[in-house]
């Protein structure tokens, strides 16, 4: 699709709606284990409100995308509570948080460099999200068990664990919807058999079956449609680990609350809806050619020509929990991410040389053993 015109930077709301505790007015915190609003103070429970449409139904909006890259509307800018921002001067992560807690170390990297982000205009608002359900308990027994798999982690590492510093964050995504036409044409390749002379090294006459392909022109046409192609618009976040703690079911998404957000770190996007949408239309454009290559007949195929048209092309901006811990070991620095809805866990760590070159020595005299007792029973 052309290249729509980049929209002006745009940044964090600061509306003013508080989540206080009803019996001691202290501000509440949404507590993922119980799946409501929980008072530190006084432990009072109270449910997050959520808006319903005239029939009683929690409904997730969907916008154009075509319509919103011309114009964000104001209305569908902020956070819906007074919030502050700070940017990490390491890591280049903004994250948002409630204007009560002191921001010293970034949640993402773990840098002290952090500075007031001042917004140029509000952000796009999440009108929905994935709301923590993996308590920070069942994160730390996680955690502890994937570092004790790790099987070439330095001892020390594993012995320590690390959990202390584990931190619960919502970080931004985009989804993107689309219905795809495509047309395509081919040359699809039959393989067939034929039997050949040649001279061999001695000069004698052989023959050999030799495999051949036979072209002819095909063509077709597909019909698809994405739904919720994620997008992922996280700094502070390694996008590989990312990757590997995917999919944030969005089936489940229920419309944004800032109740949910209470007493939670949540990370501003910085990858804008013109960016991400033009990397959604890169994955799309690739599923759709796969898709096409797997419709041409035959046994093999080339010169595949793909033309596609997109249409109903709408976007959501989400939030989605994660579960964060970063830590250095020496020089370096670490991440382990997990997923706040499935438990799915995926992080990086230092590798001991010692345990990989006693793995290698180990292998070398185990194939040396069994090439020992091959040989004596011959």
């Amino acid at each position: 699709m052309p290249e729509p015109p980049t929209p002006p930077i745009i940044g964090q709301a600061t509306a003013h709606k508080k989540f206080s505790c009803p019996a001691c007015g202290a501000a509440a915190e949404w507590n993922p284990a119980k799946q409501s609003l929980i008072c530190p103070f006084c432990g009072t429970t109270s449910p997050a409100q959520m808006e319903l449409n005239a029939a009683g139904e929690q409904v997730i909006k969907e916008h154009d995308l075509v319509a919103a890259i011309r114009n964000i509307p104001d209305d569908k800018r902020g956070w819906q509570a007074k919030k502050t921002s700070v940017k990490c001067q390491s890591c280049q992560a903004i994250s948002v948080f409630d204007p009560e807690r002191v921001g010293q170390r970034c949640d993402f990297c773990g840098s002290a460099a952090l500075v007031p982000y001042e917004e140029i205009k509000e952000a796009f608002s999440p009108e929905s999200l994935l709301p923590f359900k993996i308590s920070e308990t069942q994160v730390r027994e996680n955690i502890r068990r994937w570092y004790m798999t790790r099987w070439f982690a330095p001892n020390k590492l594993k012995h320590s664990a690390l959990t202390d510093t584990v931190k619960g964050l919502y970080i931004p995504y985009w989804t993107f919807d689309a219905q795809v036409h495509a047309d395509w044409t081919a040359e699809s390749g039959y393989y067939y058999w034929d039997t050949e002379s040649y001279t061999d090294a001695q000069g004698k006459r052989q023959t050999r079956r030799v495999r051949k392909i036979r072209w002819q022109w095909s063509s077709g046409s597909l019909n698809h449609f994405f739904d919720d192609e994620l997008v992922a618009a996280s700094r502070g976040v390694q996008p590989d680990l990312l990757r590997k703690v995917e999919p944030f079911p969005t089936k489940e998404l229920t419309p944004y609350n800032a109740g949910f957000l209470s007493g939670w770190v949540v990370e501003r996007y910085q990858i804008d809806l013109v960016s991400a949408a033009k990397h959604a239309r890169e994955v799309m454009n690739a599923k759709v050619y796969s898709l096409c290559a797997s419709q041409v007949p035959g046994d093999t195929h080339r010169n595949l020509s793909v033309n596609t048209d997109y249409s109903r092309q709408t976007f959501k901006h989400i939030l989605v929990p994660v579960w964060l811990l970063t830590y250095n070991y020496g020089a370096r620095a670490f991440q382990v991410v997990i997923n706040g809805f499935t438990g799915a866990i995926a992080g990086k760590y230092p590798k001991s040389w010692v345990k990989i070159l006693l793995a290698v020595l180990g292998g070398l005299i185990a194939a040396g053993v069994i090439a020992l007792i091959a040989a004596s029973q011959r």
